[in-house]
């Protein structure tokens, strides 16, 4: 998921370039249309959007407006920043803060578009306008936070704050921006505020070439399928191959480096070869020593954030990033990774010597590997648990997996989803519904895109096209993508538990922008600390594997028929299982990722021994790689949500599972009182009271570690 926490008047710049931007496969021909092609006056991006609720008029925006529209929307944002700045009054809450606050409302607009479109439907113009304003937003965001004239203003009124008789969000506010400004460079002065401002806009730059190295990488690539391949597969894969040939202009059947395809091909082919082939692949990516290679960008990204911490007086820029955070440290960040890691690997221990005991029954006679892991375990899991994906994704049809995400939050918040047709769109496969309150008021739109595609990156996430906005009155446009194989016509969309589960993380972010409730923008639905943010979808992910959802949900696209009791007993039976490699999957990547951000001597450092250096540190199985590879771990280098800050999926999975047993301690996971407490302190909230404090608020005492080691069936390892 996509998200930054901003300063008020950087909002609508930051939202843009913490995006993680598409590739593409020639970076050298593909160049952006000519601002003087379009007039500003014609252009659709601007002005007011004669739509229904103002959503963005996707049917008129071509991509030579959008060039022209940032142009004209960053020339009035810097006057208003001027006239605010140059105020001969002296400064006040309203005419600095909220006059800030309702700066750059046309670029927002742009930005949030334009952002989406390059996750989503990036083509080669997309990507090179992508390019070209990168660094340009970087320069615009950097000259408005080093703006003295304009902090000094921020900063005499947080000096006063005391005697100013602000409310509770008014003081919040003011800390939140004046904390944002110090670490945006604003006390910096002299050339230690020119070098931080080139520092940023080249940064801009990297972000943007490393994650279009990453898809350009992964486009090169494919695997074609031969028949006796093919009968060796599920139906639902072997249509997934079909429709990535389609894709790609292929005849045939391949395999692409989507996880989406990769993972259930390593699970189900029985070809060892082949697996190892794909496993490669996909793991080298951005490794490969091509045009697409990514290992230069990590040194010189890691070398100029170094730089950018050090010039504001942190050690590393894991302490920078950490500092506005729940841990605080990254000591802090480690000791709960640590608390994780031996509990996980001991298990992942014993799930390697089953793996291995099947190869051996097999009559085989190598080790476990990489390649080797998902295929074995399927069989492990299916032999303890009589369980085939096949058979458990025939009761998951994605249709009705939607209706069970609304239905849950209209049990528990009250609210209601309508689809509408009438909302313009980007893509076909877009849906869009409308969210009302139980009197049937607009609340906020939510666009779901489910389906991969070319052009869109890989994953899954939530953003938004418009945040809440309590001094406008402005409802929320909430996004949520994922990257489900589309089947072939006729057919239904069927996805694994895993992607269930998947599809509920990200509506539940989505409902963290959809319900939030503030006065501020700024301080907004997912405005909060970085490792607080995934709470609110980690929570909403427990409601999918309770027996009264999937009873009622998981109904067989055939037959009609519920999914029987005693596969759901499977099913649910079969969620601690496989866990220690999961988390040892995700902390190995969490562990490397700090340990890059942690070194202070970054400038002539070998990635790949790097790397390895780390996991050896941890005695990390072989078998059990980094969940992302350095060279394509978009979340440390294709921006600052997640540098740094990895461990925040496992902070927020402290915070889910000890949050979500409140309500099975209650006896009612729809229990009122627990659910209005969860939507009031953490939903509706945004940023406007410190994450432990919203926890607390929610929960009655602060978080405990065991209910995660318990939910991941590590409690009989617990010291």
């Amino acid at each position: 998921m996509t998200r930054t926490r901003t300063l008020a008047a950087l909002a609508p710049v930051l939202l843009l370039l913490a995006c993680e931007p598409e590739p593409e496969d020639s970076m050298e021909t593909a160049t952006p249309a000519p601002a003087a092609e379009v007039d500003p006056v014609d252009n659709p991006l601007l002005g007011e959007w004669e739509t229904p609720f103002g959503a963005p008029p996707f049917h008129l925006i071509e991509n030579g407006h959008f060039i022209p529209a940032f142009e004209a929307a960053m020339e009035a944002h810097n006057a208003e920043i001027e006239a605010i700045a140059s105020n001969p009054e002296a400064p006040t809450f309203q005419n600095t803060m909220v006059a800030m606050e309702l700066a750059g409302s046309e670029l927002q607009r742009v930005s949030l578009v334009f952002s989406n479109l390059t996750s989503s439907v990036a083509d080669d113009e997309i990507r090179a306008i992508q390019r070209e304003m990168s660094p340009r937003l970087a320069a615009h965001s950097a000259a408005i936070a080093l703006n003295p004239e304009l902090f000094a203003r921020v900063d005499a009124l947080y000096r006063e704050h005391e005697e100013l008789g602000l409310s509770s969000q008014e003081a919040r506010l003011l800390e939140v921006t004046h904390e944002n400004f110090v670490r945006a460079g604003a006390q910096l002065e002299g050339p230690d505020r020119d070098r931080f401002a080139e520092i940023r806009t080249h940064l801009a730059g990297l972000y943007t070439q490393f994650t279009q190295n990453d898809v350009g990488d992964s486009e090169i690539w494919m695997m074609h399928l031969a028949q006796e391949d093919l009968d060796e597969l599920p139906r639902s894969l072997v249509s997934s191959a079909r429709r990535a040939a389609e894709d790609r202009g292929e005849d045939g059947h391949i395999i692409v480096l989507s996880r989406s395809l990769v993972e259930p091909f390593l699970q189900r082919s029985p070809n060892r070869a082949q697996r190892e082939e794909v496993w490669r692949a996909f793991y080298e990516r951005g490794n490969n020593d091509n045009e697409f290679d990514n290992k230069d960008l990590i040194r010189e990204i890691l070398e100029l954030r170094l730089e950018m911490a050090n010039l504001l007086g942190f050690e590393t820029f894991a302490h920078y990033r950490t500092a506005g955070t729940m841990a605080g440290t990254p000591e802090a960040a480690l000791e709960l990774m640590e608390e994780v890691w031996w509990p996980a690997r001991a298990r992942a221990m014993e799930e390697q010597g089953d793996i291995q005991a099947r190869i051996e029954a097999a009559g085989l006679d190598h080790e476990v590997a990489g390649w080797d892991w998902r295929f074995f375990t399927e069989q492990v899991r299916e032999e303890r648990f009589d369980l085939d994906d096949a058979e458990v994704s025939a009761y998951l049809e994605l249709d009705r997996l939607i209706e069970a995400q609304f239905y849950v939050a209209e049990r528990l918040f009250g609210v209601r989803f309508e689809e509408r047709d009438d909302i313009p769109v980007y893509h076909p496969d877009v849906r869009v519904w409308e969210m009302t309150d139980a009197d049937g008021n607009h609340m906020g739109l939510f666009y779901g895109d489910y389906f991969a595609r070319s052009g869109k990156r890989a994953g899954a996430w939530m953003s938004s096209f418009r945040p809440q906005n309590g001094l406008t009155g402005a409802t929320p446009l909430i996004l949520n993508n994922c990257n489900y194989n589309k089947p072939a016509d006729g057919e239904p969309a069927l996805i694994s538990f895993t992607d269930a589960t998947t599809l509920f993380h990200e509506f539940g972010h989505a409902l963290h922008g959809l319900l939030s409730d503030t006065e501020f923008p700024s301080l907004a639905g997912t405005s909060v600390d970085r490792d607080f943010v995934e709470f609110p979808a980690q929570i909403y992910e427990h409601w999918l594997a309770q027996p009264q959802i999937l009873e009622q949900f998981a109904i067989h696209h055939e037959t009609g028929e519920p999914m029987p009791t005693e596969l759901l007993e499977r099913v649910l039976a079969a969620r601690t299982f496989n866990q220690g490699f999961s988390t040892v999957e995700f902390l190995n990547s969490g562990f490397v990722d700090m340990a890059f951000h942690l070194e202070t001597e970054p400038t002539s450092l070998d990635v790949e021994a790097f790397e390895a250096q780390v996991l050896a540190s941890r005695e990390s199985p072989d078998a059990i790689p980094m969940r992302h590879r350095s060279t394509h771990f978009l979340h440390s280098f294709a921006g600052e949500g997640y540098a740094a800050g990895y461990y925040s999926y496992l902070w927020a999975g402290v915070l889910d599972n000890d949050g979500f047993a409140a309500f099975t301690e209650a006896g009612d996971i729809f229990d009122p009182e627990l659910a209005r407490s969860l939507r009031e302190n953490v939903l509706a909230a945004g940023n406007t009271i410190p994450a432990m404090d919203a926890f607390v608020a929610f929960r009655g005492r602060e978080p405990s570690v065991e209910p995660l080691l318990r939910s991941r069936g590590f409690g009989d390892l617990i010291p």
